[in-house]
């Protein structure tokens, strides 16, 4: 399209020819360049789409994801596995994110810098992993709000535990039918940008299609319990009462 517009500079200078013949020229540049900004607005469009999708979701008091049965979880025990998703398919970051376009599943800025980072890494071989899918209000929180660091510490005292970073992208992948307005905050290690911001990875259908984005990831982030987590759900989970045993020997997470 510079070449277009280089194009459209030279003929206004020009200061010979016909005036029909610039109209035919200018009307045959802007045919041309229509469905490039038609193409420039719809993608600018479907990004802020998900940007405020998750926004909205975000604030405290809004409405659960869909599939909350908002119960409370004594233990891991208590939570059937949501999903079974298989890790280590691919052979590195860069075969994962082919796979990912190839799907036509969008990457956002965040998520798109922490997936070239060094930290992030697939497994080296296949491997299946059982994810739970909760909220912080099924944990026990009863606050509106709740810092990542107090949901996941009370995730880990319920026996759950904290997803591979691959989990984000691959449930991506996997998850492909996933209802619309839905989001899904992936229960990591949170990854530093190259500018050091903490990331951690959601998974969403925005109404515009899918998607994976980052969002805060500091351990101070206020997320509202109504907000749903993928965790990893161990082999052999424990108890109530074996998990209630093992607490009273840790100071109580925050409330």
């Amino acid at each position: 399209m510079g070449v277009v517009l280089h194009q459209d500079v030279d003929c206004r200078r020009r200061h010979h020819g016909s005036t029909a013949g610039h109209r035919s020229l200018r009307l045959m540049i802007a045919m041309l360049c229509a469905p490039c900004i038609l193409q420039f607005a719809s993608e600018a469009g479907a990004q802020c789409t998900a940007r405020d999708v998750l926004q909205n979701q975000l604030k405290p008091g809004s409405a659960p994801s869909a599939g909350a049965s908002q119960v409370l979880i004594r233990s891991a025990a208590d939570v059937p596995a949501w999903k079974t998703i298989a890790l280590g398919t691919f052979a590195d970051t860069f075969a994962l994110r082919n796979a990912l376009d190839a799907k036509g599943c969008s990457i956002g800025g965040l998520a798109e810098e922490i997936l070239a980072r060094p930290a992030f890494v697939v497994r080296p071989r296949k491997t299946e992993v059982e994810l739970v899918a909760v909220s912080a209000a099924e944990l026990g929180f009863k606050t509106d709000t709740a810092t990542l660091s107090a949901i996941y510490a009370r995730a880990r005292q319920l026996g759950l535990e904290l997803a591979a970073a691959e989990v984000g992208p691959q449930l991506r992948l996997q998850y492909l039918d996933q209802p619309m307005g839905e989001f899904l905050i992936v229960g990591m290690e949170p990854i530093k940008t190259w500018s050091g911001k903490p990331v951690i990875l959601t998974v969403a259908n925005s109404g515009a299609g899918l998607i994976v984005i980052g969002q805060d990831g500091w351990p101070d982030a206020e997320i509202p319990v109504s907000s749903r987590f993928i965790f990893a759900r161990p082999n052999e989970a424990v108890p109530a009462d074996g998990l209630e045993k093992a607490a009273a020997l840790q100071p109580p997470y925050p409330p």
